[in-house]
């Protein structure tokens, strides 16, 4: 069997934003407790999702000197929803429904991880989103490395 030669689907058309990086972040801080929330910062909303910053810190280490795994996924898995939630509006309980992540390095520590969330669809119920998580040493010295790459999937619970 060869390539497939049919049309080419058309590229989905994400809606613009409703929601602005203050009040991303300002809705993150309304909804998750001081004991449970990271460090999050919403950097920006840009023309197809959201850009989210975390600061490592030390409670993100695991052995070896490195990021653990689960600080990688929360990160990828936040910049998802804030991504579909610029779009959607403060939507609370749009919930994972699928997340698989591909761990390419390993970040330092002390510096600075990136995820740059970028919606693939949008539909009235559920969301895909491409995530890339990326490392910065925070010297500002060089290019941020590709640590992690995520596909993010969400429901969206009915409007009332």
């Amino acid at each position: 069997m060869g390539p497939y030669r049919g049309p080419v689907p058309p590229t989905p058309t994400i809606p613009p934003p409703v929601m602005t990086a203050d009040e991303l972040q300002s809705f993150l801080a309304e909804v998750w407790t001081a004991a449970v929330s990271p460090t999050y910062r919403v950097r920006e909303v840009t023309a197809s999702g959201a850009v989210l910053a975390l600061p490592v810190a030390a409670e993100h280490e695991r052995p070896g000197g490195t990021v653990s795994g689960p600080t990688m996924m929360g990160l990828a898995d936040a910049a998802a929803w804030l991504a579909t939630l610029s779009r959607v509006g403060p939507v609370a309980l749009a919930v994972t429904s699928n997340l698989t992540i591909h761990f390419l390095a390993k970040p330092p520590l002390g510096g600075e991880l990136l995820a740059d969330a970028s919606l693939l669809r949008l539909g009235p119920r559920s969301s895909v989103s491409d995530v890339r998580v990326t490392s910065a040493t925070g010297d500002g010295a060089g290019e941020a490395t590709l640590v992690a790459a995520a596909t993010v999937a969400y429901s969206i619970p009915a409007q009332a």
